[in-house]
């Protein structure tokens, strides 16, 4: 394979929602824990997520929410991230992720990026016109040695993810809540089937595991056939 082994990997609630409404204001890290009857088993995920891939994928927006821009610089941990941002990050932010990463690949379309005007060792910087995952995730094998790679991102980018046959593995947690809303983002996001032909880029799964955790939440593990 040419590309590197990818697995989605996301906490979701019951009815697939992977934030807890649809203002950026409101997120299952932030929200959760506040939550009786969620909160109890909510460690279960985080301990998970302890033993995913050591090439994580996520995006810009998602990384401006949980608050890079502004947080005190963290200590280096073994993961090496990858972001596809073009105007969330903030040149703090960048060098919070530099700080954090074994080695710190940005993805972009934007030739005005802060990360631009950053100089660290670990920090490099794929630069593309329109964004190509497929194109991205190549050079992150031939380029930087990415053999697997977790991608927890949002709806809409894990949508492409889907729709470009990018996904290998799929692995959730399954959190005991129903959410609600249609505008409130999903495992899924991004552009529906609209005919018969579509139907090729549908996602369908062989189920690997179905692990029963505490507190009423679930693991479920899949293999993405076709991909």
């Amino acid at each position: 394979m040419e590309r590197p082994i990818t697995t989605l990997f996301m906490l979701m609630s019951v009815d697939g929602k992977i934030s807890t409404g649809a203002a950026d204001e409101l997120d299952v890290d932030k929200d959760f824990p506040q939550i009786a009857g969620v909160r109890e088993g909510l460690h279960q995920y985080y301990e998970i997520e302890q033993t995913t891939d050591l090439w994580a994928l996520n995006s810009g927006r998602v990384q401006a929410k949980l608050g890079v821009n502004t947080k005190d610089m963290p200590d280096k941990t073994p993961v090496s991230f990858v972001i596809i941002d073009n105007k969330h990050l903030q040149e703090h932010g960048v060098r919070y992720l530099c700080a954090l990463s074994k080695e710190f690949v940005l993805i972009t379309s934007n030739p005005e990026h802060p990360a631009f005007h950053i100089q660290q060792d670990n920090l490099h910087i794929i630069y593309q016109e329109e964004l190509s995952l497929n194109g991205a995730l190549r050079k992150l094998k031939s380029d930087y040695g990415c053999e697997r790679i977790t991608v927890q991102t949002g709806g809409t980018l894990n949508g492409l993810f889907l729709r470009e046959k990018l996904f290998d593995y799929v692995d959730v947690v399954v959190a005991p809540v129903l959410i609600g809303g249609k505008d409130t983002a999903t495992l899924i996001d991004g552009k529906s089937l609209l005919s018969q032909e579509e139907l090729s880029k549908l996602g369908v799964l062989r189920l690997q595991e179905c692990e029963i955790l505490e507190h009423s939440y679930l693991r479920l593990r899949y293999e993405v056939l076709g991909g």
